[in-house]
């Protein structure tokens, strides 16, 4: 491996919903606090069962094992970036950047998009099973990825594969959770998050340092076996409680879609991620072409995911207090605004500074997401409701990479462009939840 190899970097995210709420009348016919409303879920049940652990060993050993299983995979994602340098300098040399990308965004939206589908088998009872293949699939296409050779083996491999793997996983994890928790379910998924940022930490610095030592062969070799022990953990300790749901229905439902608060919530999370992760994406390789030191340059992504592990668990914490949108609307506020600074940030000091903001309140934002919408509707019909977002989500995760990617071929390797359109889809997200919570509350405050 030559010296003057440079790295970019492109992380990804996971995310929960939290505290399960329903639309009962009496919420239909008041402006009551969410909290409020989630006594009356209690008082209903939830598959006749209404008295969650809220800890205890095995309940914690589940937490621990999903947060094993999303560093395994959120965390495997969140090194894209590093593959994308490899890509472009060596392997796939020949395939523009834009090309190569699409590799990491089929990645991404995977994570997302199968949630709608497994959330509904998870609901039928399905979850060791699911999770043992997918856990096989990730290993296998680990391996494989080793083999790669042409564009259309990695898109397969470790697009398709990975991704699909990722997804089955983390869709599993977010349906386990709230199984054991409902009080402290926001701290419980916050718990859950790091993994993803532990992951992004040190699994770059481990790939970077193994591509510089070893063959990209055996590079993924290595990192096989070590996701091998993650998801062997993930397996022995995931388990449900809650028994399996009947009269699921159909896989989509429409209705939802009537209701303008949960309808505008999506389109925020489908607007916020066609720019969240350009930042980040981003970051380290302004740092090296700004002629910033090239190992603090590389440490920037690990910076941000290790700094998104205040926004996370923290997030999760004021969420259960408060409510979601009222931490969610000023932390993606401030990521945006970090975002149209960051292009501004040519030295290693601010470089530092965007990277550890970001990171806090991106972390804000991927924590949180699922949690609005797990209160926009009934608690029976959460699965598919939450689902739902995600999977519209996800498109905006496909194609947010790309389009930054082109704005920046276009500018000519100048990221203000690409700032500012970043930026400005994180602000027109921030004004959508503005608008949802207006909905849902019809008052300036209250826990939403």
């Amino acid at each position: 491996m030559s010296k003057g190899f440079q790295f970019q970097f492109s992380p990804s995210p996971s995310s929960a919903p939290s505290t399960i709420i329903g639309d009962t009348p009496k919420a239909r016919e008041s402006n009551d606090s969410f909290f409020d409303l989630e006594k009356e879920n209690a008082s209903r049940g939830y598959n006749g069962e209404d008295d969650f652990p809220e800890g205890g060993l095995k309940a914690w050993l589940v937490v621990f094992g999903v947060t094993c299983g999303v560093c395994a995979t959120f965390g495997f994602v969140n090194t894209w970036g590093i593959f994308q340098a490899y890509y472009e300098t060596f392997t796939l040399r020949d395939q523009t950047p834009s090309t190569i990308a699409w590799i990491g965004s089929v990645q991404y939206s995977l994570v997302f998009m199968p949630g709608l589908v497994f959330g509904r088998l998870f609901d039928m009872g399905y979850l060791r099973l699911p999770v043992a293949a997918a856990s096989a699939l990730l290993i296998l296409c680990t391996f494989l990825t080793a083999q790669c050779t042409e564009f259309w083996h990695f898109l397969l491999c470790q697009g398709f594969g990975i991704g699909l793997a990722s997804g089955t996983v983390f869709t599993a994890a977010v349906g386990t959770i709230p199984h054991w928790f409902s009080k402290k379910l926001g701290l419980a998924l916050g718990c859950m998050t790091i993994g993803s940022s532990i992951g992004g930490t040190i699994f770059p610095i481990i790939l970077r340092n193994l591509i510089e030592h070893q063959s990209f062969e055996w590079t993924l070799r290595i990192m096989g076996f070590i996701l091998l022990a993650f998801l062997i953990v993930l397996n022995l300790t995931i388990a449900r409680r809650l028994p399996p749901k009947k009269d699921l229905g159909s896989f989509v439902d429409w209705a939802s879609f009537k209701k303008p608060a949960y309808s505008i919530y999506t389109l925020s999370l489908f607007i916020g991620f066609l720019g969240l992760y350009t930042c980040l994406t981003y970051l380290s390789l302004s740092g090296l072409l700004n002629g910033v030191d090239p190992d603090l340059s590389f440490y920037l992504l690990s910076i941000a995911n290790a700094s998104s592990v205040v926004g996370r668990l923290g997030g999760g914490i004021l969420a259960d207090r408060v409510g979601p949108l009222n931490i969610m609307i000023p932390g993606t506020f401030i990521a945006a605004i970090m975002t149209y600074a960051w292009p501004f940030a040519t030295t290693k000091g601010p470089l530092v500074i965007i990277a550890v903001f970001y990171g806090i309140f991106s972390g804000v934002f991927v924590a949180l997401m699922g949690q609005p919408a797990v209160r926009m509707g009934d608690v029976a019909d959460v699965g598919r409701r939450v689902g739902m977002s995600l999977t519209i989500m996800s498109l905006g995760a496909l194609a947010g990479p790309p389009i930054s990617g082109a704005i920046l071929d276009h500018a000519a390797n100048d990221f203000k462009p690409v700032g500012y359109y970043a930026g400005s889809t994180m602000m027109a997200s921030v004004i959508l939840m503005a608008i949802a919570r207006h909905l849902v509350l019809k008052k300036p405050f209250g826990n939403a």
